[in-house]
């Protein structure tokens, strides 16, 4: 009987033993982000083999069955420039309808804003907000009302709920252990609507590090800024265990010391899986391995079903409007050939194959025309685009379209318009014009023979850049006392000069 109390005691003692090394052991919990970013498509593109939201909620589906921690994550520019933003459906302007209603039903779990969220009126880009079903944060960007900075917020049920400028999240393994992350996020002020105000990002995204660091396990950045900002903010917080980032279109991955910056092509024809293995040990800070994997959205990925109907059903809208303009969206115009430049960083600084491809085409429409003219922020593709060339990305490019206008004037009025076209370089005033005409030795010269003050020429420009609407050329309007004829257009479809886009 003794014996059997020794043995039972033994066992207790060897319970209570193996119970205190548990908890002082190791804890592991994984957690995994599938990030997007400049997203304006929510349709496939490439003839329906690249990109598409049904892909991308096929791909978080897919990384959540291994790993239950995982998030979809959304890091800025989604809202606009999209060729949706051009239409009234049933009415009312789309201006990212379609996008938040796919991003829902694809599983989004957070986002923050990019510089094109902006490119919306204040109202529609509330409109979307209260739309949406995943969590915003936002750092640095904030409303402005009454020149009052005052955070954007969700409206629920007649409830206001602010965006955050950071957010905590607990994170658990099978075991129950857990961890908390913690997620700031920042936006470079590029887009200065009325409506936005900005404080500075780094130093923002500085102060909200310190403002969480004891209170997280890790934390992780969710920028919409040019690399180069997202390696120096890297530099000044390498405790951050990711920036996962926007905003170049093009794919980034770099590491600086043991930060990870990633960044997915744009339209999702591909998403980052960014694997973190949290590890927790008693009385010991949290190491953070970080492991990111680029995954290809292409014909090898199934689209999840609920998520496509939805894209359909936005996509058959949007066709039956496109025919009413006279359009074959998926209609083939360039089969082969080198990729257009359409990225807006380029757009509105220099020229590039695209640009003079849209110049040509308005020379072609107005051919008796001695130059023609289209302001940079007409063109809001923003993107590379690859062969085939269809109707569909001719309208994504120029989704406002307009009229082509043909006027006589002064080469005085000429000579300043293409000066100021000159000094807004990096913004939409920025001006696109003809291979024949050139700015040389301080100069501007047509054809060889330099533009003369008191000769008349004939321009063809965008109806918009006759309305005065364009930065700094506000005088240029049809009643200038230096445009001396409007020439006549048929509203008919039959006229190219009709349309840009035809």
């Amino acid at each position: 009987m003794k014996n059997s109390w020794v043995i039972m005691l033994l066992g207790v003692w060897m319970m209570s033993c193996s119970t205190t090394k548990y908890s002082t052991a190791e804890q592991v919990v994984n957690v995994s982000f599938v990030q997007i970013n400049d997203v304006y498509e929510i349709d496939a593109l490439e003839g329906g083999t690249s990109g598409g939201m049904a892909r991308v909620a096929t791909i978080k589906n897919q990384v959540m069955a291994e790993t239950p921690n995982t998030l979809l994550v959304m890091a800025g520019d989604f809202l606009s420039p999209s060729i949706y933003n051009s239409l009234k459906i049933d009415g009312q302007p789309v201006r990212g309808k379609q996008m938040v209603e796919a991003m829902n039903v694809a599983g989004t779990d957070i986002a923050v804003f990019g510089n094109h969220e902006f490119d919306i009126r204040e109202s529609e880009l509330k409109e979307r907000i209260n739309e949406s079903t995943f969590e915003w944060i936002s750092g640095n960007t904030f409303n402005n009302i009454s020149n009052v900075a005052t955070p954007f917020a969700k409206v629920l049920n007649g409830k206001a709920y602010p965006f955050p400028k950071y957010i905590i999240r607990t994170f658990k393994n099978e075991q129950g252990q857990s961890v908390k992350i913690g997620f700031i996020s920042i936006c470079l002020p590029f887009n200065k609507s009325s409506y936005v105000v900005y404080t500075d990002p780094l130093s923002t995204a500085e102060m909200l590090y310190h403002q969480i660091k004891d209170s997280c396990d890790a934390i992780v950045a969710i920028t919409h800024q040019a690399m180069e900002d997202d390696i120096e903010l890297a530099k000044r917080l390498p405790g951050l265990a990711l920036i996962m980032g926007g905003h170049e279109h093009d794919m980034r991955m770099q590491q600086i010391g043991n930060v990870w910056i990633t960044k997915a092509h744009a339209n999702s024809k591909s998403a980052f899986i960014n694997r973190l293995r949290v590890v927790r040990k008693a009385n010991q800070p949290s190491v953070v391995e970080t492991t990111p994997e680029l995954k290809y959205l292409d014909a090898t990925v199934e689209q999840h079903a609920p998520t496509q109907a939805v894209v359909h059903k936005w996509s058959a809208k949007a066709a039956a409007n496109f025919a009413s303009l006279g359009f074959n969206a998926q209609r083939i115009i360039m089969d082969k050939g080198e990729p257009l430049e359409g990225r807006e960083s380029f757009v509105r600084s220099t020229s590039t194959n695209l640009t003079q491809l849209v110049v040509r085409s308005m020379e072609f429409a107005a051919p008796l025309a001695d130059v023609a003219i289209v302001n940079s922020g007409s063109i809001r593709v923003d993107d590379v685009l690859k062969m085939p060339l269809t109707e569909y990305d001719i309208i994504r490019t120029l989704p406002y379209g307009g009229a082509i206008t043909e006027v006589d004037m002064k080469g005085s009025l000429l000579i300043q318009v293409l000066n100021i076209g000159l000094q807004n370089r990096g913004i939409g005033g920025f001006l696109q014009y003809s291979e024949s005409l050139q700015h040389t030795g301080g100069q501007w010269v047509l054809k060889g023979l330099p533009l003369q003050d008191s000769a008349t020429y004939r321009v063809a420009l965008t109806e918009f850049l006759l309305t005065g609407g364009e930065a700094n050329l506000g005088f240029l309007k049809l009643n200038h006392p230096s445009i001396t004829q409007v020439h006549p257009m048929s509203l008919s479809l039959s006229d190219p000069r009709s349309d840009i886009r035809l």
